[in-house]
């Protein structure tokens, strides 16, 4: 995230669709790491990882040739929210599935 342009392995094409992808596969994960832990424990982890999208930005803004956004902080919360979703979305499909 921090390099001048993003891996070829990792670029989608777009830079948002980029930072949604790069923040709900962690927060996907980081949920479901964290399971029956509760409301409180799922608004630590998005803020951490928004925080973490922020910290970024803010080292971005000092690597030429990269640039801060607000933009890309929107679409990194973007991607928690959608990370979210994804999982509420399973453990309803899993728990539907069990019965």
């Amino acid at each position: 995230m921090l390099l001048p342009q993003p891996p070829a392995a990792a670029d989608t094409g777009w830079d948002k669709l980029n930072h949604v992808l790069a923040f709900a596969g962690p927060c996907f994960a980081g949920l479901s790491a964290r399971a029956g832990r509760g409301w409180r424990s799922a608004g630590t982890l998005a803020l951490g990882l928004l925080l973490w999208g922020a910290s970024l930005e803010g080292l971005q803004g000092l690597l030429p040739p990269r640039s801060a956004e607000w933009l890309d902080l929107l679409a990194d919360a973007v991607g928690i929210a959608g990370g979210a979703l994804a999982y509420a979305s399973a453990r309803r499909l899993l728990r539907t599935a069990a019965g």
